[in-house]
């Protein structure tokens, strides 16, 4: 699933390039055309007004003149000014503006300067006054250049959208199935384990047995306690008031029982004597059992397993740190992926079941705070008050 999301993300990337490339690159295209022919309307327009100026143009030539100055003019801002940049003339900016802000002349002048090289006026009747004018863009050519900036976002937009859309579905999907799965469990368990506490009770009653059930009836309660906790991950948990440390206690005490001699546990509170947090306790049980066996096996029969539990004002945080193998860089952010181990023998569920418990059942918080290959990790549990 998750190599489904990477590829349609990869797929949507290439495309959204694609088509912001090709935009861009023929919006640019265009720009050009309509700046060049822009250039040449003001061009055709100084023209026109030297001919206008002439006294000689009568008739047709003057038709056309007028015709060149209204067409020309309509669109394109543009400043006229003398040699030494004094305004004479002005058209297509706004009148209000000119009237409200007594620089706005000036700051258009210097904007134009900066756009475009300027249409020099010889006066034809002097040969002393040079005057210049200065354009800027008309609005469709402002249009075509930002263009792609808004498509951009638009695309942008659609790929998020989309993106959410398929995160949104397939962590439904997911968390269909985990539930399917885990009631499934709860289910095929019931039976057999039904039947051997029938056969547990019946052996208490046989001479000779009384050394063997005490202990076959320790792991009928395991298998029940391991059905029940697949039973609450298919279904809403009820989290309750629960002291921490005697919670991480009793987990400690069942796993130390099942480890070598050259293991050593320990807890520290900081001083506190309880702890407490709204928890489920048996899935709670769950996560500190599935981090303290991820220690013994990084550890590999040899080290120390420390458990910090750290009441703070508004969160509880549970350090399990061991002095196993650690965890290198590029393995950390795949830790809690379904499917990832690096055990010969394993799912790759356990930590994905322990994230998901504290994360959506508890609303709090499990990821790795530190690991160093050869010196341990430190995984961190942090329950919201």
């Amino acid at each position: 699933m998750f190599n489904s999301l990477l590829n349609w993300r990869t797929v949507l990337a290439v495309i959204a390039i694609a088509i912001v490339t090709g935009t861009v690159f023929y919006s640019n295209h265009l720009a050009k055309k309509i700046a060049a022919e822009e250039k040449i309307k003001i061009e055709q327009w100084v023209e026109a007004s030297k001919e206008l100026a002439n006294p000689n143009s009568t008739g047709s030539a003057l038709n056309l003149t007028i015709k060149i100055l209204t067409e020309n003019s309509r669109d394109i801002p543009m400043i006229t000014v003398t040699e030494k940049d004094s305004i004479l003339d002005h058209r297509n900016l706004d009148s209000a503006e000119i009237i409200r802000n007594r620089l706005y002349l000036v700051d258009k002048l210097n904007e134009f300067k900066k756009l475009n090289q300027p249409i020099v006026w010889q006066n034809p009747f002097d040969s002393l006054q040079t005057n210049k004018v200065f354009y800027g863009e008309s609005f469709l050519l402002k249009q075509v250049r930002y263009y792609p900036i808004v498509q951009l976002f638009i695309v942008a937009l659609f790929i998020l959208i989309t993106l959410i859309a398929i995160t949104t579905r397939n962590k439904s999907t997911q968390n269909q199935v985990w539930a399917g799965m885990a009631k499934e469990t709860a289910h095929q368990m019931g039976t057999p384990l039904t039947s051997l506490q029938g056969w547990v009770e019946m052996l208490r009653e046989t001479p000779g047995m009384e050394k063997i059930v005490p202990e076959m009836s320790k792991d009928v309660d395991r298998l029940k306690l391991v059905s029940d906790r697949f039973g609450k991950i298919g279904s809403t948990p009820q989290l309750e008031l629960n002291d921490i440390i005697v919670q991480v206690e009793n987990m400690v005490s069942y796993i130390k029982r099942r480890s070598p001699n050259s293991v050593s546990f320990s807890i520290n509170s900081y001083g506190e004597t309880e702890v407490k947090a709204m928890i489920n306790g048996p899935l709670f049980d769950w996560v500190i059992e599935n981090l303290l066996k991820n220690g013994l096996d990084a550890m590999e029969g040899k080290g120390a397993i420390q458990v910090n539990i750290k009441n703070e004002t508004t969160q509880v945080t549970v350090d399990v740190i061991d002095s196993g193998k650690g965890i290198s860089k590029q393995n950390i952010s795949k830790v809690f992926k379904p499917g990832f181990t690096t055990k010969k023998r394993g799912w790759g569920l356990g930590l994905t079941l322990c994230k998901r418990i504290i994360e959506q059942y508890h609303n709090g918080e499990l990821f790795v705070k530190q690991s160093e290959p050869g010196k341990g990790t430190t995984f961190r549990i942090v329950l919201r008050k």
